[in-house]
């Protein structure tokens, strides 16, 4: 660091559940005035990024846009390390801030370990303890845990995983999650102002009495034969008269290529594309329950009240299953009908989930990450 300038945050990330995690932590280190603050978006998931930077009225410095059809794992990795490392050496960031569990986190960490740069990860230290499930996102936190010297953990839990692998006790902090930040921020967003999320209320009203199950599925591991048993059980839901789905399609081949055949057409079934996170959370607020492979809804239906019910065999967010918001179900069709069946009919079952403690934070999981960096303690 120079004579007198502010310290220089650079951060980064590349996929829409990033984006969502991260601009409230950017937002944070803003407010501060303490930093000089620069975000870089590599834009691995191109399409999905950018309504997020959008909705958050965030304009990166640096977009090395590197998105590509049908892109390997071996070939974006080699792109992100080497174009990541240029903007290191053109920027010179005092330290780099990255996200829980992508390529980009694991690449832009190696880069910064080339050239001594700290890294501090976000969303450390969750762990399913299979490295192959999340595929490869378990070893991509791995490697990224084993080179940051800040560790922001969502929760004790995370942080206990920390410890377990000898992390120093003093580089981990326990935070919240962000996406509760930005779940709350965007949930009041729409509440004032609803034609912002212009895709669910007609969906809303043509699915006025029935019990709406939301639903997101596009992991890796369930590629092929765990899709098509996901496919296999929203036909078996969507025959049942109370019960309305929507489904927002992930665009990946792999997902959309088994999904829209087998869906489409259903009366009791809604195919959208990708919603913007707006829509996203409005999805969330009128729907009685998730099914889902993802991650970030793991956090935040639990905190609109909504149980999950999650088409894995691990998870590496374990406190929502000891909390009682969330079950693995596997991607086994007849398991997920029947749980998904015993939570439609079960008014007990339904609301012992509904109405369980939310472990993943307050909101101000941000603010405490800027607190944490900040070079002096002033007053706000």
């Amino acid at each position: 660091m120079s004579g007198g300038r502010l310290p220089r945050i650079l951060v980064t990330f590349g996929t829409r559940p990033e984006a969502i995690k991260m601009f409230p932590v950017v937002a944070a280190l803003h407010e501060t005035g303490q930093f000089d603050v620069k975000v870089v978006v590599t834009a691995q998931h191109r399409e999905l990024l950018d309504g997020v930077l959008a909705m958050a009225g965030l304009v990166p410095d640096v977009d090395l846009d590197l998105m590509q059809p049908n892109q390997s794992l071996d070939a974006l990795s080699a792109r992100l390390i080497a174009r990541f490392g240029a903007v290191l050496d053109d920027l010179s960031p005092d330290r780099v801030l990255v996200h829980g569990d992508t390529l980009t986190t694991m690449m832009a960490s190696l880069a910064c370990y080339f050239r001594r740069i700290p890294v501090g990860h976000v969303e450390a230290g969750l762990r399913s303890g299979d490295i192959y499930s999340p595929w490869p996102e378990e070893v991509n936190r791995k490697v990224t845990g084993v080179i940051a010297d800040l560790h922001f953990a969502p929760t004790d839990i995370a942080a206990a995983a920390l410890r377990a692998e000898n992390v120093d006790e003093n580089s981990i902090h326990v935070t919240g999650n962000t996406v509760i930040d930005a779940l709350l921020f965007a949930r009041e967003k729409v509440a004032s102002a609803p034609h912002l999320a212009p895709a669910i209320a007609p969906l809303r009203q043509r699915f006025a009495g029935r019990r709406i199950i939301a639903v997101t599925a596009h992991r890796r591991e369930n590629f092929g034969a765990g899709m098509q048993n996901v496919a296999s059980a929203l036909q078996t839901l969507a025959g049942r008269d109370d019960v309305a789905i929507i489904y927002p399609l992930h665009p990946n081949p792999n997902v959309a290529g088994v999904m829209r055949p087998a869906l489409t057409g259903h009366a009791n079934i809604a195919l959208t594309d990708p919603l913007d996170y707006l829509d996203f959370v409005a999805m969330m607020e009128a729907c009685d329950l998730v099914l889902t492979d993802s991650g970030g809804i793991q956090e935040e239906a639990p905190a609109l009240g909504k149980p999950v019910l999650v088409m894995r065999d691990t998870t590496e967010r374990p406190e929502g299953v000891a909390a009682g918001t969330a079950r693995l179900v596997g991607s086994n069709a007849s398991v997920i009908v029947a749980e998904t069946v015993r939570l439609l009919e079960d008014a007990a079952a339904y609301e012992t989930m509904a109405r369980a403690h939310n472990p993943y934070g307050d909101g101000t999981a941000g603010r405490q990450i800027a607190a944490i960096l900040a070079p002096s303690k002033a007053q706000p």
